[in-house]
């Protein structure tokens, strides 16, 4: 049996997961995703979300409410008659009437192992907390943040010097595939979730801009994490000096690496970064202006080396 779907969702996460479900043959009968938003420099040109590009690809209806609060969003919504709604990073809040308007319920894909990392940036705040492992799950939607009972998971390991963009592209595609298999469980009749345990609850709090600039007094450990969970945005930043003046410097991968000494001190000439206990070794990083490039070409026209210092 051919499911109708309603599909809901926003950034490049949720598109693999909309070519999957169109390409299991569903029939996709709309496509929620948030309104065009201001992009560009100067923020006069509004940009289509990358779900709307795709699902304008495919010929897809596409929907994009402000909200589905007002009972007219409602009504249409309750109108398409759908099996099904599927959700992957949607963004806005799906109210009660929502939730309950499909004959077999909404299904969000979930990156992380629930009830670890409920909220808006699990894959961010996993790296940053040092996990060693993450996941996909699929979770049927109920009012509460991420609190659903879950149907299927799907567990990757993350590597000790992967970012949070290697790991959001892993996650990706395999929540896509997982929720290809939901539906096909869904269509048999063969999906039960199980409640989440109310131990092991964490939040993933939407990053802050104060949480990105470096504080070389930490642990290597945890500035390693913060590099790593912070890339490629919105980036971990600090501030050195080049050419007679501070200029900010966007830090994209690290390592971590032996060596003590003053934090925020260069400890040779491959930029190894003393910090409150043990060093990192920056190994990609990116000038204000400028492109993303391996440490030793940053080192060749920075004039920095052992001695100087990172703000």
């Amino acid at each position: 049996m051919v499911l109708r779907v309603v599909f809901m969702g926003t950034p490049d996460f949720s598109v693999p997961t909309l070519r999957a479900v169109a390409g299991a043959g569903h029939e996709i009968v709309a496509v929620y995703t948030q309104p065009p938003r201001p992009a560009g420099r100067r923020g006069l040109e509004l940009t289509a979300s990358p779900v709307q590009h795709e699902a304008e690809r495919l010929g897809l209806t596409v929907r994009t409410p402000l909200s589905l609060k007002p009972e007219a969003e409602q009504a249409a919504f309750r109108a398409l008659e759908a099996d099904v709604a599927v959700v992957v990073a949607y963004g806005l809040l799906l109210p009660p009437a929502v939730l309950e308007a499909t004959r077999l319920g909404c299904y969000n894909g979930h990156a992380s192992l629930l009830p670890r990392w409920r909220g808006a940036a699990p894959i961010q705040r996993a790296i940053m907390a040092g996990d060693d492992e993450t996941g996909v799950m699929i979770m049927r939607m109920e009012a509460g943040l991420d609190t659903g009972p879950v149907a299927l998971t799907r567990r990757v390991s993350i590597g000790p010097d992967m970012t949070a963009g290697e790991l959001h592209d892993r996650l990706m595609e395999a929540g896509a595939a997982l929720m290809v298999e939901a539906l096909a469980r869904l269509e048999a009749g063969a999906l039960p979730a199980t409640p989440q345990p109310a131990e092991g609850v964490t939040y993933a709090a939407k990053i802050d801009k104060t949480e990105t600039r470096i504080d070389w007094c930490r642990p290597a450990e945890d500035v390693h994490n913060r590099i790593r969970g912070l890339s490629p945005f919105p980036g971990a930043w600090c501030e050195a000096a080049i050419g007679g003046k501070m200029e900010r410097l966007k830090l994209l991968r690290s390592t971590l690496a032996s060596g003590s000494g003053v934090p925020g001190t260069l400890l040779d000439g491959k930029l190894t970064v003393a910090c409150g206990v043990g060093a990192v070794r920056l190994t990609d990083v990116q000038r204000a202006g400028g492109r993303p490039v391996p440490a030793a070409d940053f080192l060749r026209g920075a004039g920095l080396g052992e001695g100087d210092r990172l703000s």
